[in-house]
């Protein structure tokens, strides 16, 4: 395995871009109609695809992913300093408080926030 690429399907491109360029303090390595793409560490990209584009291409096997508008379908899992700064940021922009920071059983102190498209996205620090 070389490079790892998460990409998420969303409603709006240049909506998502922008809240997770704020979110994540980080400019686009590629933002062209079709296709956002941030580098989170060497090797480890988040892209943003809209789900209009990819459903044409899933349609004759899978439904389509606009028809799951808001509904959980995965988590993006980030572990950070200073998780609360990022909580604050993300409810800045419009994401939506799911669970505040707390001791996890697992050892972690962890928030989570849905996203514009419902994706959840959690802080993580190691405490």
């Amino acid at each position: 395995m070389n490079d790892i690429q998460f990409i998420l399907y969303l409603a709006n491109q240049q909506k998502s871009r922008d809240f997770y360029a704020d979110l994540l303090q980080l400019t686009p390595v590629l933002d062209v109609p079709g296709m956002t793409e941030f580098q989170l560490k060497p090797g480890v990209k988040l892209g943003l695809m809209p789900e209009q584009g990819i459903g044409e291409m899933l349609a004759k096997v899978m439904p389509h992913p606009g028809k799951a508008g808001g509904v959980p379908r995965c988590e993006l899992y980030l572990k950070v300093n200073n998780a609360a700064l990022y909580m604050q940021r993300a409810v800045k922009n419009k994401a939506v408080l799911v669970s505040n920071l707390q001791q996890r059983d697992w050892g972690d102190v962890v928030g989570y926030v849905a996203d514009l498209d419902g994706h959840i996205v959690a802080f993580a620090e190691t405490k």
